[in-house]
């Protein structure tokens, strides 16, 4: 059974203007929960309802503490200890980085709360020391989103909610801002429910998706379960990947490339990443991945992993999609691979054979996570 303290529960249904809502899941209190979906799933009106600011019926548990229920329980959303974030920063233009920044800690004492997230913690980790003196009005996209964040974890808040917090910036300042949410993730306890519709964003950051279409949740569970489910539509995207959490075993300074390990079996990634004992995360397209019955003895693909086929889906008259867990033993992370539909025929591919991938491309797509944040999460709802 599910501890409440443990989980953010949610049960919301009703309509909002011409929109109906009818969503139901549980997600961890640490670690970041992503909503993902088409534009018009839900995703924004969840996180409203979360806030307060849309009513809708429902049942609301924050770790065990009553937000809202069926009797009648519905606390307002200034009673809500919430950061909001979202698309555009939203910063007050007459006042310095350094008084918007203060502007959150007052809103926390307002309300009686004490502080555990410190004026100085905040600006170290989200790296806006050098900006304290300026205006608003001088700042890039990135630094006004990082001074927005701030200002949200200084109001002290219990749950941190993220609407689409980088789809109003450019390229540049996105990638600036990925490693502060990477940070703020790692060093502090506070849960996020992340909306994003870049499912690049979701696979770097989410410990836990949430998959919404029409108002209704159509998955929940670990981010690296349900982007292996070929039941799903992420695995009938083009992009398709699989994502896995590595632990950083060596460094080959004669050939330049970083020894990571995942499940047992090796990964090599070009470069120098992190350091001995590090976790990193990695994404493998499933493009990226050709399959052989037997180990291959000369190739010039470095990564070749051992597994055992879990399930076979039809993409297309052309393709197929091959699911397979990695090791010896077939107990190891799931695996997507995209081959044709006639290779997968000619060698005679069948849920529960031995197998060997071989993954072209392995991309670092950044720091690694916890997984005690999922393993202390059933998924129940």
């Amino acid at each position: 059974m599910t501890d409440v303290r443990k989980v953010i529960s949610l049960r919301f249904a009703g309509t909002v203007g011409k929109f109906r809502l009818n969503v139901a899941f549980d997600a961890p209190m640490q670690g970041i929960t992503a909503l993902f979906g088409p534009s018009g799933s839900g995703k924004t009106t969840v996180l409203r309802c979360v806030a307060g600011l849309d009513r809708l019926s429902g049942r609301l548990s924050v770790g065990g503490e009553l937000w809202q229920d069926a009797n009648g329980t519905f606390r307002e959303p200034y009673q809500r200890s919430i950061g909001y974030v979202f698309q555009e920063p939203s910063l007050f233009p007459h006042l310095s980085v350094r008084e918007n920044l203060r502007y959150g800690g007052k809103r926390a004492v307002r309300a009686g709360v004490s502080e555990e997230i410190h004026f100085e913690d905040v600006v170290g980790l989200m790296g806006i020391a050098a900006l304290l003196d300026r205006s608003t009005s001088t700042l890039s996209g990135g630094e006004r989103q990082r001074v927005a964040i701030g200002r949200a974890l200084l109001s002290q808040p219990r749950l941190l909610l993220m609407d689409e917090p980088l789809s109003a910036l450019d390229h540049r300042n996105k990638e600036e801002i990925l490693p502060f949410l990477e940070a703020l993730h790692n060093t502090l306890s506070i849960p996020i429910l992340y909306v994003s519709h870049d499912i690049s964003e979701v696979e770097r950051l989410a410990d836990v998706l949430v998959l919404l279409d029409k108002g209704e949740v159509v998955a929940c569970g670990a981010l690296t379960e349900l982007l292996a489910d070929g039941r799903l539509p992420l695995a009938f995207r083009s992009d398709a990947a699989t994502v896995f959490e590595g632990r950083v075993e060596g460094y080959d300074a004669q050939y330049g490339l970083t020894e990571i390990k995942v499940h047992g079996e090796t990964l090599w990634v070009p470069g120098r990443v992190g350091k001995v004992g590090e976790d990193r995360r990695l994404r493998i397209v499933a493009a990226d991945v050709s399959l052989s019955p037997e180990r291959p003895s000369r190739t010039s693909i470095l990564n070749v992993l051992p597994g055992q086929i879990r399930d076979i889906q039809l993409v297309d008259d052309a393709q197929v999609n091959v699911i397979l867990l990695i090791g010896h033993g077939g107990l190891g992370p799931a695996l997507l691979a995209r081959i044709s539909r006639r290779a997968c025929e000619s060698l005679a591919f069948s849920p529960g054979q031995k197998i060997y991938a071989q993954i072209k491309a392995v991309s670092l797509v950044g720091a690694g996570y916890s997984p005690s944040v999922v393993k202390s999460y059933d998924g129940a709802v």
